[in-house]
């Protein structure tokens, strides 16, 4: 005889198989309490009401009728109708008593997990639908949940309140828009330890990019206090990616991280004699603080890639997940607190890429964190109280200060959205996902810079910063599938410095990375001169120094702040094409553009022509700059060796003579990176006629040559490439600049190194690259917005030349 209780069933006795007696996030969480806890993976114990006891609650009070009456005939259009019947429903629920025996059957679980965790124990009490956390559809945010509940009488309370919330204005909207019959819904609560976050951390995290759909990044978000700010996006948390496959095979290394405001975070308070919650002013200094250490996002990550792994095996296929965490301040352990099917970034079709090109660039309204990869333009609507949802038409921009479930019928018909709060796992931005529309979240001041009426254009195509621009700016979008591009028998590679643009651009069928440039990571990222990190005592100017300390605040030494920073904006970039070659570029500053770095005017000469001036290889065993260089080094070595992205190829430009290639290479070796260790290939750029005239000399000395079509036509034609004056005389086309390109060709082949070519010449003009192609290079790097357009024409230039193209996974 079965002796199990009628009405609940502990974590250990449910699983995936138990959705319609459990609802999905419960099976999800007994799913990983019985099979997971084992690799590691925390959950705190506890029990599940069922579906049955929903059902038994209506019909003991015969509430059916009462609920048809409610509902039947509604139109989910009329917002004002929808909130009445949706309150008649509630109160329906609301006024059915709780049966004896399943009063006593809750109360009889609450006392046994309270003999397991002691009498300070509270409670989460939460809602779990028997259609929720489906594969192709999530109900989160749906229905209502109690945390931190005490005693008995407050636990059966919420318990009849989770019932009832099943007839929330905005579950019945999602159940109508995605087909689900109110009747055959029901609810389950599960009832389980509280992870006092309260007095920690709590977040969400994906085991994919939720923008892109890039599979091999743990994506982890994170904020002080509840995660109700994270998830209704009222505050701007931190983020954190790791790398799957650099983790599984033992690197413990963040990827790329972003610190967040975190200006509130929401903690437990009493009122009316009741606990609630309420959000207080973080601290300063915790806000200037990560909510989480490196050693905690690991944690996470491999809860996250062990949640995966064994979602993956029981569904027979790949399948991302989104996860709830929760750090406890009591004992200091993370807990998984919820998990479900990703259901809106895995079901793109990676292989259909699509590309957005603004005409031009417009007067910056706002600017926050992008949702999307896509461009609208239309009408604003500023909407700061839920009253004025019914004001909101369709097509129009919403700008709000942040949006809740109950806004999904106003959230369904917008163009885009804009909100001054929230983070890229906010309410606004996974509905913004879901629905297929950009998003601009955390602008700070969207409401108070944008007027209704106002003809906007919201642009999430320029990486992870979203813009909002003034009027109507035209645009273009191209949609490719590349899954039937065929791949050139040239390698084609793309040219690529911005880290926020890395895992979209993977997405092109692409040999690699040809030009990783730092420049950009260092102007954007770092902002200060590395040497004013080594002597900040040289730096005279006050708020400059005080500038370059808050940079740098947390860190043991400020050069640790340019090795971490340099580190995870090129470890990004690497990880995206893993494990196809990234070929990484050695900083290549001019002496103007570093003076206009933090600090860096107290470290640069004034040069007249700082095009041929003191750059690139000159500057690296120099003693103005060889610390800084030892920064840069320090840097590629933790890329490799301790993030354990091994694809890194690095690249020295502007190496005007043979002797100065080999103070280089004897500097870096002195730094750990020596040509042939660990795999490492240093390849030299050729954009100097010495570097053409003597390549067998230079091949002995690097493993590889990359040719700037820009400086070697510069020095060839004697044309400085930054004049207006002679621009005229700038052609890549000239005969001389083919001839150096020919020999640059036939010596690298001569000497048996690898030869590319990383200039615009080949995207700018196709008879260059024929000429290229024609000469039997090894790779072309282009720009990205060119790749697709250079693929072809390299496709049909070896066609007439009889080259096989190989085939389209190659």
């Amino acid at each position: 005889m079965n002796s199990a209780p009628h009405y609940i069933r502990w974590f250990n006795q449910i699983g995936d198989a138990d959705v319609p007696l459990v609802g999905g996030k419960n099976a999800s969480l007994g799913e990983m309490y019985s099979r997971l806890t084992a690799q590691g993976v925390k959950v705190p114990n506890g029990f599940a009401i069922t579906a049955q006891a929903y059902r038994a609650v209506l019909d003991q009070a015969n509430a059916w009728p009462a609920l048809h009456q409610a509902l039947d005939g509604l139109d989910v259009g009329d917002v004002n109708d929808l909130a009445r019947r949706a309150r008649a429903a509630r109160d329906v629920v609301l006024a059915a008593p709780l049966p004896p025996d399943l009063a006593a059957e809750i109360l009889a679980a609450y006392r046994k997990l309270r003999d397991e965790y002691g009498d300070a124990l509270t409670l989460a009490v939460r809602s779990s639908a028997t259609a929720e956390d489906l594969p192709t559809a999530s109900f989160a945010g749906q229905h209502e949940s109690y945390l931190n509940v005490a005693g008995e009488a407050r636990l059966l309370d919420s318990v009849r309140q989770c019932f009832a919330s099943l007839f929330k204005d905005r579950a019945i909207s999602y159940r109508v828009d995605h087909g689900f019959d109110h009747f055959k819904v029901f609810l389950s609560v599960g009832v389980m330890k509280m992870v006092r976050s309260d007095r920690a951390a709590s977040g969400v995290m994906f085991s994919l990019d939720t923008e892109t759909g890039f599979r091999d990044a743990v994506f982890i978000t994170g904020a002080y206090g509840l995660g109700e700010n994270v998830v209704q996006g009222t505050v701007d948390p931190d983020e954190f990616y790791v790398f799957k496959p650099t983790l599984r095979s033992g690197h413990r290394a963040v990827l790329r991280r972003r610190l967040g405001g975190k200006e509130i975070r929401m903690v437990y308070a009493s009122a009316a004699g009741r606990d609630t919650t309420r959000n207080v002013p973080t601290p300063l200094e915790e806000q200037q603080r990560f909510c989480i250490n490196d050693a905690e996002v690991l944690t996470l990550a491999d809860a996250a890639v062990t949640i995966e792994d064994h979602y993956s095996r029981e569904a027979g296929r790949p399948t991302p997940m989104d996860v709830e965490w929760a750090k406890d301040g009591l004992d200091g352990e993370i807990y998984i607190v919820q998990a479900r099917p990703e259901t809106v970034a895995s079901q793109k079709p990676l292989s259909l890429v699509h590309e957005y090109q603004l005409a031009a660039r417009g007067v910056v309204r706002v600017s926050g964190r992008a949702v999307g990869t896509s461009v609208v333009t239309g009408k604003a609507r500023v909407i700061t109280h839920v009253a004025q949802l019914d004001e909101f038409q369709p097509g129009e921009v919403l700008i709000a200060d942040a949006t809740t479930p109950d806004w999904g019928t106003v959230l369904k018909i917008a163009a885009a959205v804009v909100t001054n709060r929230g983070g890229r796992t906010c309410h606004a931005a996974i509905v913004a996902r879901e629905l297929g529309i950009p998003a601009v979240v955390g602008c700070g001041n969207a409401t108070s810079s944008i007027a209704t009426g106002e003809e906007i254009t919201v642009s999430c195509a320029e990486g992870n910063t979203g813009h909002v621009y003034a009027g109507a700016i035209a645009f273009t979008r191209t949609s490719t599938d590349v899954s039937s591009l065929a791949r050139p028998h040239t390698h084609l590679m793309v040219n690529l410095g911005n880290p926020d643009l890395a895992f979209q651009t993977a997405l092109l069928p692409t040999d690699g990375v040809g030009l990783a440039r730092m420049e950009f990571i260092i102007a954007e990222d770092i902002k200060v001169h590395p040497m004013a990190l080594v002597h900040p005592e040289k730096v005279a100017d006050e708020a400059v120094r005080a500038q370059i300390a808050r940079l740098t605040q947390g860190y043991a030494r400020p050069q640790d702040y340019f090795v971490r920073q340099l580190s995870e904006g090129v470890g990004t970039i690497a990880a995206a094409f893993y494990p196809k070659p990234v070929i990484v570029r050695m900083s290549d500053f001019k002496t103007n553009e570093y003076a206009s770095l933090l600090g860096g005017r107290w470290f640069e000469p004034a040069e007249a022509n700082p095009m041929i001036g003191f750059r690139g290889a000159s500057r690296y065993s120099h003693p103005a700059y060889a610390r800084g260089f030892e920064l840069e080094c320090a840097a590629m070595k933790r890329v490799r060796e301790e993030m354990g992205l091994d694809n890194v190829r690095l690249m020295i430009p502007f190496c005007r003579r043979v002797e100065e290639g080999q103070r280089v290479l004897d500097a870096m070796a002195a730094q750990g990176l020596r040509s042939g260790v660990n795999g490492l290939e240093i390849y030299v750029m050729c954009e100097i006629p010495n570097n053409v005239i003597q390549i067998d000399a230079f091949a002995r000395l690097f493993d590889g040559f990359s040719i700037g079509s820009n400086d070697l036509t510069q020095l060839m034609l004697g044309v400085d490439r930054d004049s207006e004056i002679v621009a005229f005389d700038f052609d890549e086309r000239d005969e001389g600049v083919k001839e150096m390109i020919r020999q640059t060709i036939a010596g690298a082949k001569r000497n048996r190194r690898h030869v590319g070519i990383c200039g615009q010449a080949p995207s700018d003009y196709p008879e260059i690259a024929r000429y290229l192609v024609e000469l039997g290079i090894d790779s072309m790097s282009v720009t990205p917005d060119t790749f697709l357009r250079t693929t072809r024409d390299v496709l049909a230039v070896e066609r007439e030349l009889g080259r096989p193209a190989r085939g389209v996974n190659e």
